[in-house]
C-alpha cells in the first residue's frame, strides 16, 4: 500500500462526519417537504420515517471532495514529473499523485459522479411520486448508458466496445437494482454496502489504485455515519434514492479497480466483485426466480429475501441483519485477502 494510509482515513472521517452532520439538517427537510415512509402493509414502523439517508450519503461524498480539491487547487504540494514518468513513487508527494490522477481522469470521475447524481434523482423521484416500473428502468438505464460513455467500462478478456457497453450496462443495473431489492430492514442495505465499500477500498488500495480506494473509503465512511440513524431503530431511510445510490457505488467500485488488464492479470480478476457482493446478487436471483415461479411481476415486493427467511426461522430482524453482515465481511475479507 504506497499511498498514505492517513489520507485514506480522512477520507472515511471526513465522510461519517459529512453524514452525521448533515443528516439532521436533510431529515427536518424532508419531513417539511413530505418525503417519508409511511406506515403501511410490510411495514414495522409505526410513525413516518424520512428518507433522507440517500441526500445524506451523498452530500458526504461531495463535500470532502470538493474541499479536497480546493486544497490541491491551492497549489497544495509539488509536481514530480520525474517520478511519475518513472512509474514509481519514491518520495513521492500525495498531493501530486492526487492531481495527477485526477487529471488523467477527470471525464471518467466527473461522469461516475454526475452519474451518482443522475441515480438519486431516479430514486427520489421514486420515493416522491412513485414512478411505473418501466420509468424507473429507464431512468436506470440512461445513468448507466451516460456512466459507461464516459470511460467507466468492464473490459475483461472481450476488447470489443459493442460488448463492453452492454456487460457494463448490465452489470449497472443488475447491482444498483440487488440492493434496491435488500433495503428491506433497517440497516441491511446500508450495512452491506459500507462493508462492499470497505471491501474495495482495501483491494485497490493494496494494488495502488489510491483514487478508486479513496471513492471506496468516502463511501464507507458515508454510510458509516448514516448507520446509527438507521439500525437497530431507524430515524431516517435510505429510501430508493439512497439504496439507488449504494448500489450504483459499488456497482462502479467493482469496475474501476481493473483487476485485468493487458499488463495485469489476477487470477481472480471475475471472481473478487462478485464475491464482495455475493449476497446481494444472489438474494434478487432467488426472489427474482420465485417470483417468476409464481407467476408475479419480479420487481413487485414480497417476504422472501435471505432477511425475512431469517426471521421465519427465529431471529430477531436485528439479529438477522447482523448474520448477513457477518457473511458478507467474510466473504469480503476472503475477497481481500485473495
Amino acid at each position: 500500500m504506497s499511498f498514505p494510509f492517513d489520507i485514506y482515513l480522512a477520507a472515511i472521517g471526513s465522510a461519517c462526519l459529512t453524514t452525521l452532520v448533515a443528516l439532521p439538517l436533510w431529515r427536518k427537510w424532508c419531513l417539511a417537504i413530505g418525503l417519508v415512509d409511511d406506515p403501511g402493509h410490510r411495514k414495522i414502523h409505526e410513525k413516518p420515517v424520512p428518507l433522507a439517508g440517500g441526500l445524506a450519503v451523498m452530500t458526504s461524498l461531495l463535500v470532502p471532495i470538493l474541499i479536497g480539491c480546493f486544497l490541491l487547487w491551492l497549489g497544495c504540494g509539488r509536481a514530480q514529473p520525474a517520478e511519475a514518468s518513472s512509474g514509481t513513487w519514491p518520495g513521492y508527494d500525495p498531493a501530486y499523485l492526487l492531481s495527477y490522477g485526477l487529471n488523467r481522469r477527470a471525464l471518467e470521475l466527473a461522469g461516475i459522479f454526475i452519474g451518482g447524481l443522475g441515480i438519486l434523482l431516479v430514486g427520489w423521484l421514486d420515493d416522491k411520486h412513485e414512478l411505473r416500473p418501466g420509468l424507473k428502468f429507464a431512468g436506470q438505464f440512461l445513468v448507466a448508458l451516460a456512466v459507461t460513455a464516459t470511460g467507466t467500462r468492464i473490459t475483461l478478456f472481450v476488447h470489443s466496445g459493442l460488448f463492453q457497453y452492454g456487460v457494463t450496462i448490465l452489470w449497472l443495473l443488475t447491482v444498483i437494482n440487488a440492493f434496491n431489492f435488500m433495503d428491506n430492514m433497517n440497516g441491511l442495505c446500508a450495512g452491506l454496502g459500507a462493508i462492499g465499500a470497505w471491501s474495495f477500498g482495501v483491494i485497490a488500495a493494496a494494488q495502488g489504485h489510491y483514487l478508486v480506494a479513496l471513492i471506496a473509503f468516502l463511501t464507507f465512511g458515508a454510510l458509516l455515519g448514516f448507520l446509527p440513524y438507521n439500525f437497530p431503530k431507524a430515524r431516517a431511510f435510505l429510501g430508493d434514492s439512497g439504496s439507488h445510490l449504494v448500489g450504483y457505488l459499488l456497482a462502479v467500485l467493482a469496475i474501476l479497480p481493473h483487476f485485468y488488464t493487458p499488463h495485469h492479470q489476477h487470477r481472480w480478476a471475475v471472481v473478487l466483485p462478485l464475491l464482495v457482493l455475493f449476497i446481494p446478487l444472489a438474494d434478487m436471483a432467488w426472489v427474482v426466480v420465485l417470483r417468476w415461479q409464481k407467476g408475479q411481476p419480479f420487481y413487485v415486493g414480497d417476504t422472501n429475501h435471505l432477511s425475512h427467511r431469517l426471521v421465519r426461522r427465529g431471529l430477531t430482524p436485528t439479529r438477522a441483519v447482523l448474520v448477513i453482515w457477518l457473511l458478507a465481511s467474510v466473504l469480503g475479507a476472503l475477497a481481500c485477502l485473495s
